[in-house]
């Protein structure tokens, strides 16, 4: 059994996004991964992309989070879910002045990904484009 509070977990770091595992490959037999997630004001959207073999799903907490799936955009507010399922072109970013929370899920895991993006993303300059893609093609991923 894992127990853990808001704010605790495996720590990651990318984007200038704060994540928090509460579920990783190795403690749910790579099943599912699930990250409490925090988003900057105005911070940097991921590329548009799509997963090959992962659902993600989205549980907003706290603030508002923007998502293009497939052709529409949306505002997520507070409760509201949104599942993207594995074949469907997204993205998603806080574009508002305040922060934003969310639970977002992976099955399979993927947490995998966010290790590596933090490496990535570990020095003072952001990565070039071509190297965040090609990460995500390895984690199969598909930019769009």
């Amino acid at each position: 059994m894992f127990l853990w509070e808001s704010g605790e977990g495996l720590r990651r770091e990318a984007r200038g996004s704060e994540m928090w595992f509460k579920a990783t490959a190795s403690n749910t037999q790579g099943r599912f991964s699930l990250m409490e997630r925090t988003l900057p004001a105005g911070g940097r959207m991921p590329p548009a992309h799509r997963h090959v073999g992962n659902d993600e799903a989205y549980f907003v907490l706290d603030g508002a989070v923007e998502f293009h799936v497939a052709d529409e955009v949306f505002l997520g507010t507070s409760g509201m879910f949104v599942l993207v399922s594995a074949g469907e072109a997204h993205t998603f970013g806080n574009t508002s002045e305040e922060p934003a929370r969310l639970l977002v899920l992976h099955a399979p895991a993927l947490d995998g990904y966010f290790e590596d993006l933090e490496q990535l993303w570990a020095s003072p300059q952001p990565p070039d484009r071509d190297a965040e893609l090609a990460l995500m093609r390895r984690h199969g991923m598909e930019p769009v």
